[in-house]
């Protein structure tokens, strides 16, 4: 098994929470959200964890100060997710292996999705692999298109892409697992020629792709990781969930 890093994506305010709290510090069945990603994290046995904390980052450090093998990335101004991943620079100089990337707005995140991802690149050490689900009603996520082979293609936003490309259900979930060296190589390559101006992680891939390196899709999220929180409304949905499937904080709630 090759080292092991995760980095956690947790600068946003999340405006429409409709409250000053960081994002990921809103609870979900009595706890900060991101204390649900960093245990499943925990249980995959990564080495060390980068969260990437922005608005409010004083609030995230002091929740998360108690957590062993966690560091910090400050992210300000925020510039996109790929600038997230770009200022861990230092900590990926410092690396080599498998460099897991996920949300920190994602308590429903499995460990066994983690684990399938990781396992693979264990196997046969691509430059990347992004964690992809079906859901039947994409819209607004990133599609991923694969060639007739059954390969990955690319991943195509919704803004970008034509009728075909509309109807395609498997989408991407902001969750990958990069080698290291590769991820750095397209860190420097990333472009913020778009309208917001920002840098996307989502580019990654295609830039590995397009140099000819093995981007690899993975089909292995579970339904319920698609359900994402950005507002009071899809928080309560997400607990319900959580309840649902028998999470110990959630049963008494």
């Amino acid at each position: 098994m090759t080292p092991r890093m995760a980095i956690v994506l947790a600068a946003g305010k999340g405006t429409r929470m409709n409250s000053e709290l960081p994002k990921v510090l809103h609870p979900v069945c009595g706890r900060p959200m991101i204390h649900f990603v960093l245990d499943a994290i925990q249980q995959c046995d990564v080495e060390r964890t980068i969260v990437v904390v922005g608005y409010r980052a004083e609030c995230v450090r002091a929740e998360l100060a108690g957590r062993e093998r966690v560091d910090f990335a400050t992210q300000e101004p925020q510039l996109g997710t790929g600038h997230a991943v770009q200022i861990c620079r230092q900590y990926l100089d410092q690396h080599d292996g498998a460099v897991l990337i996920v949300t920190g707005d994602s308590p429903l995140m499995q460990v066994s999705s983690m684990a399938a991802l990781l396992e693979l690149y264990d196997q046969v050490a691509p430059a990347c692999i992004l964690g992809t689900t079906h859901n039947q009603e994409p819209a607004g996520l990133g599609r991923v298109e694969r060639d007739k082979h059954g390969h990955f293609a690319a991943i195509v936003e919704e803004k970008d892409a034509n009728e075909a490309q509309r109807r395609i259900t498997e989408v991407n979930m902001s969750t990958y697992v990069f080698d290291c060296s590769r991820l750095r190589v397209a860190l420097d390559q990333i472009s913020n020629d778009n309208r917001q101006a920002e840098y996307y992680i989502t580019d990654c891939p295609g830039i590995l792709k397009e140099a000819g390196d093995d981007v690899r899709a993975l089909d292995v999220l579970h339904p319920c990781e698609a359900l994402s929180i950005n507002t009071v409304e899809e928080l309560a949905n997400v607990e319900a969930e959580m309840r649902k499937m028998g999470y110990p904080d959630c049963s008494d709630q």
